[in-house]
């Protein structure tokens, strides 16, 4: 048993907090829009210029001019603001955005961050990653836990790094981890998915790593 996408969407909302600026990078992060709890303010920045993202619009009722940095169709609010994407940066660059929610090809027992490249492969370039991990309060990173078979969850990344020790947490179809940014790499299961076991996941994983599910 795993997390489905969803599940795993609804996991990293829990991380959300009323009044924060969050980004939500492509992929299975884009749906944690759809899980922000009733009543909690969030405001969703992009990083092609947008200010107050609403939510995915209803099949035929899609504006191609309105998209995302992932270039998916999207609504606007009433509070919805628009910007250079020099201003979105600078947005990021200076800290005033709370949190992001990214996807990752890997990420190491010490927190480093692989999610833009992977060798060989044609790219169309690294986008903002590197700013928002670099930029960003806090970094929650949500991926599969294995990738055809290998391990996600690293001693070290063997691809191009986004980022050396950026991440804060990691939330997988088989669970969460939080990850220690300073002091001695630690790795710490936090949460188990339904059905996973911790055996299953030290399987699967090549990091060593704590275990405290009292959170």
């Amino acid at each position: 048993m795993a997390w489905t996408r969803e599940q795993m969407a609804a996991r990293a909302a829990r991380e959300l907090q009323d009044g924060f600026y969050v980004n939500l990078g492509i992929g299975i992060p884009t749906l944690v829009a759809n899980f922000i709890p009733e009543g909690m303010e969030v405001t969703l920045q992009s990083e092609n210029g947008m200010l107050g993202m609403g939510p995915f619009p209803f099949e035929g009722e899609e504006d191609a001019d309105l998209i995302n940095a992932g270039k998916q169709t999207i609504t606007q609010l009433s509070k919805t603001s628009y910007f250079s994407s020099a201003d979105s940066f600078a947005m990021i660059r200076g800290g005033h955005i709370d949190l992001s929610i990214l996807g990752a090809m890997q990420v190491s027992q010490s927190g480093d961050l692989a999610n833009w490249m992977v060798p060989g492969k044609m790219v169309k370039g690294m986008g903002g990653a590197m700013d928002l991990v670099a930029g960003v309060k806090r970094v929650v990173v949500v991926m599969e836990h294995v990738a055809k078979g290998e391990p996600k969850l690293l001693n070290e990344c063997t691809l191009p790094l986004t980022g050396r020790r950026v991440t804060d947490m990691v939330i997988t179809d088989l669970g969460v981890f939080r990850v220690a940014r300073a002091g001695p790499p630690q790795l710490t299961l936090i949460g188990l998915a339904d059905g996973a076991s911790i055996a299953e996941i030290k399987a699967m994983t090549e990091a060593p790593f704590d275990v405290d599910l009292t959170d």
